[in-house]
């Protein structure tokens, strides 16, 4: 004996009951299948413009132009910033440089950009390499923690002596509002202000000159960094330091030490860091030590 299923009727929609609420239920039919249903104009979807509504010509136009500018404009990926982040990995966090801008900073500047050619596959190496003219490019790790003891906000005006390759006045900028840079050697300066301008840094100022007597015309500066070692401390330097501000330099002859000076209102006060070897600050800085 064969059995037939039957078919369940459809749902039959009720008429005289009411629901809970005492009013009516109310019924949506089902969708057969395989039917389209009807989009509803307020949601009907757009292929000219991602956020929903169909744009003017004018705005299609502006808007496609804006999409091949932004492609025109995408940089290129940085061969080397896998070094870079090593670099501040093992050479400044793993040595205890805590400040988070100024690790981010040193994972944005190419170091190898303020390199001379000759040495650029060694521009991440923690240590000091040769830019011409017998000066260097500072450690990387000297660069962050002379940076970090400055402490800075991002609203200073910094005044830097011995510009060198202008690695640190890049770091600087990243940092704070405006860089006063100053190097003895005309050549020096000259590259590195080109250097800087190629990268596209705006708020950093190359004078050639003496550092000695540092920039009283900018002055005062809410902070300092001394990139070459006199054998005294330059009380010009000192007048120009902003009341509430820091400066770090080396100081020394065959020995150098790292001296931070801070300022308040009864005076400037020394905190000897640690040892260090710094090329010699020249110029006025020789005289003025004899």
């Amino acid at each position: 004996m064969h059995h037939h299923i039957l078919p369940l009727p459809p749902l039959a929609i009720p008429t005289d009951r009411n629901g809970a609420d005492g009013r009516p239920p109310r019924f949506r039919p089902r969708k057969q299948q395989g039917s389209i249903p009807r989009p509803s104009i307020r949601h009907r979807p757009s292929t000219l413009n991602p956020l929903g509504a169909a744009p003017r010509p004018r705005q299609a136009l502006l808007f496609c132009s804006l999409l091949v500018l932004s492609g025109l404009q995408a940089e290129p990926p940085d061969p080397r910033m896998k070094e870079r982040l090593k670099m501040v990995e093992d050479q400044m966090e793993a040595m205890g440089i805590q400040d988070a801008r100024v690790l981010q900073a040193l994972r944005d500047v190419p170091r190898h950009e303020f390199v001379p050619p000759a040495y650029r596959k060694r521009a991440y190496e923690d240590s000091p390499l040769p830019i011409g003219e017998g000066q260097t490019i500072s450690q990387p790790y000297i660069v962050a923690y002379m940076t970090e003891q400055l402490k800075l906000k991002g609203n200073e005006r910094v005044l830097e002596i011995g510009t060198g390759s202008g690695y640190q006045a890049a770091i600087l900028a990243k940092l704070c509002k405006e860089v006063f840079t100053i190097e003895i050697i005309e050549s020096l300066a000259d590259r590195a202000r080109e250097d800087l301008k190629r990268l596209g840094f705006q708020n950093i100022h190359v004078r050639w000159g003496d550092g000695y007597r540092g920039w009283p015309e900018q002055a005062p500066f809410d902070a300092m960094i001394v990139t070459a070692a006199p054998d005294h401390i330059p009380q010009p330097l000192v007048d120009q330091l902003a009341v509430g501000g820091r400066m770090i330099l080396p100081v020394g002859d065959m020995v150098q030490e790292l001296i931070l000076i801070t300022r308040d209102e009864s005076g400037a006060h020394e905190k000897r860091l640690m040892g260090v070897r710094f090329v010699p600050m020249t110029g006025e800085a020789e005289k003025a030590g004899k």
